[in-house]
């Protein structure tokens, strides 16, 4: 009998030791005036040429959790710099929205939604307008992200507020990436990597998303 009783208070012991790890390593985000949100609820969409704004996506989902997803085009951009440059530039003049490949279910499912992309033309890049276009993001939180060549967010910050008019938009983050045209392109490494992570670190706890 007492050796039973020892058992059964072992196997409880095992099984609160289990669930306090459990908790440790869910992480969750606190929204201003909100309740605790579940990494569940966190989605981190993204644009990356150069594999800068995906770098730091990935440094934004090491923080609050959330599920990444990339932006893919039905018709690729071109490799060629210039040729880009000239297409968006087209793009930009006609407002033409590329149709996506990359296709979101459930997204009335996420309440926070990160938004990545660089500065291209000192603009919102068109696939990042197509996304914002095509989804109904209303009553959402959205959270821009961005790197550029170090001419900053020209509008694109403010255009991701008129193409989301229903939602909360919190303040954005910027960082300095690789310039394409100077043939520099995956930057986020070394002490650049960790001054990154660092910045991220301290605007997810300024706009108060993490403690």
């Amino acid at each position: 009998m007492k050796r039973s009783i020892s058992v059964n208070y072992i196997l409880l012991a095992f099984s609160l030791l289990i669930s306090a790890c459990s908790e440790s390593q869910r992480k969750e985000i606190d929204l201003p005036g909100n309740d605790l949100i579940a990494p569940g609820k966190v989605l981190i969409v993204y644009l990356s040429r150069t594999n800068n704004t995906k770098a730091t996506a990935e440094m934004i989902q090491k923080n609050v959790g959330g599920k990444l997803v990339a932006l893919e085009l039905v018709n690729p951009y071109p490799e060629n710099y210039q040729a880009i440059v000239q297409q968006v530039s087209e793009e930009n003049e006609t407002n033409y929205l590329p149709p996506l490949k990359t296709k979101i279910d459930s997204i009335q499912n996420y309440d926070v939604v990160f938004v990545g992309f660089p500065t291209w033309g000192m603009k919102l890049p068109p696939p990042m307008k197509s996304f914002l276009k095509q989804y109904d993001l209303s009553g959402k939180t959205i959270v821009p992200f961005n790197t550029n060549a170090g001419y900053g967010v020209g509008s694109s910050f403010e255009t991701v507020k008129a193409l989301a008019p229903g939602s909360q938009i919190l303040e954005g983050f910027t960082t300095k990436g690789g310039v394409e045209r100077d043939g520099i392109l995956f930057v986020m490494q070394g002490e650049k990597e960790i001054q990154a992570q660092q910045e991220v670190s301290n605007w997810l706890k300024k706009i108060k998303l993490i403690k």
